[in-house]
């Protein structure tokens, strides 16, 4: 549990309840965001975990220019400011231009810093300035202890409404590894940490939607790991038919299979609580 505390819309983020980041990689049509948001909130709702929703409108770091990189920042700020307004979720979407930022954060409660662009100081400011929570991709090149270095470009502006995700590191080619001291090393900057568990299987090198491109045997074994190290929150992706998903298909969690994972995660959870409170 981090030592500061940030509130994103009804969601503490920090407290001793896990919380949870959710929805399709990049906006596809509006009826399949509106049955995943359905979907999340009957899951969420049983359960009792606080969720944020989040998708994203344009997703500028494809491999190919041939690749479906979602439906603009007009477009896709009016479909998520609609979930946001019919299920009452509060919304996350990140930015890769400093123009977009004012016009996201207008409507979305997190503004998300990928984590290619997480060193970008342009960029940096410019989202925090908008004095909105800024959720800080871990870069896949930055020692967990460095990202004390964007955290402090953000308080530079008096804003402090930060969360950090892990999300691996590359590991010689094409792949991605999580070293659970990394849960530590971001622990001790003091802001709430999540786990971004489905961009952790991720395979680089291979197209997303062919089976290669993710390793989900892992998801399970990761994300339990990650919750055990005490993480606050939990990062996953999720799709109403992910092999037919527009952006990392072999990475994202089928949602009908959202509340069977979450359900031991839970149980994890409350027991690492209690550990830690002996």
């Amino acid at each position: 549990m981090s030592q500061k505390k940030v509130q994103v819309g009804n969601v503490s983020c920090g407290e001793d309840q896990l919380f949870l980041i959710s929805g399709p990689c990049v906006i596809e049509t509006e009826s399949i965001m509106m049955r995943t948001a359905e979907t999340i909130k009957e899951v969420t709702e049983k359960l009792g975990i606080p969720v944020i929703y989040k998708s994203s409108f344009m997703k500028d770091n494809r491999s190919s220019a041939d690749y479906y990189s979602g439906p603009g920042v007009e477009k896709g700020l009016r479909i998520l400011e609609k979930i946001r307004k019919e299920f009452g979720f509060p919304i996350l979407t990140d930015v890769h231009y400093p123009s977009h930022v004012k016009e996201v954060a207008e409507v979305v409660d997190v503004v998300q810093v990928p984590a290619y662009l997480l060193m970008q100081t342009s960029l940096v400011l410019e989202v925090a300035e908008q004095q909105k929570a800024v959720n800080l991709k871990h870069a896949q090149f930055l020692a967990p202890e460095n990202m004390i270095k964007p955290v402090e470009k953000i308080e530079s502006v008096g804003n402090h409404n930060i969360l950090l995700t892990e999300r691996g590191y590359v590991f010689g080619y094409n792949d991605l590894i999580v070293d659970p001291r990394s849960f530590y090393h971001m622990n001790e900057i003091g802001y709430p940490v999540i786990f971004d568990v489905t961009h952790s299987i991720r395979k680089y090198g291979t197209p997303s939607a062919d089976p290669k491109g993710g390793a989900r045997q892992y998801l399970e074994v990761l994300a339990r790991a990650g919750v055990a190290s005490g993480v606050d929150g939990l990062f996953v992706e999720t799709h109403p038919c992910p092999s037919e998903a527009l952006c990392d298909a072999a990475s994202q969690l089928d949602m009908s299979h959202l509340e069977e994972f979450l359900k031991p995660l839970l149980e994890l959870h409350n027991t690492e609580v209690k550990y830690r409170k002996k």
